[in-house]
């Protein structure tokens, strides 16, 4: 018998076999799931978002706040 044989027999014992049961709330329960793990994703990319914005904006300001003015060119008498 070459291992070909071999695993068409194993496969077909398998399938030949008795089933097992599947819940019947599987797919819901798997949609839910889905929408969770979507739920929070975008809950995460939000506020990764959030913080990326107020990073820039508080980086502008500290900008804004260190830059040294530039002197005037002329004084007046």
């Amino acid at each position: 018998m070459t291992p070909r044989d071999r695993d068409e027999d194993q496969v077909r014992r398998l399938l030949g076999g008795p089933r097992s049961v599947v819940p019947a709330d599987l797919s819901e329960r798997a949609a839910d799931h889905g929408r969770r793990i979507l739920r929070r994703r975008r809950a995460v990319h939000t506020v990764l978002w959030l913080l990326l914005l107020a990073a820039v904006i508080a980086a502008a300001v500290l900008l804004t706040l260190w830059w040294p003015s530039p002197a005037p060119l002329e004084t007046t008498p």
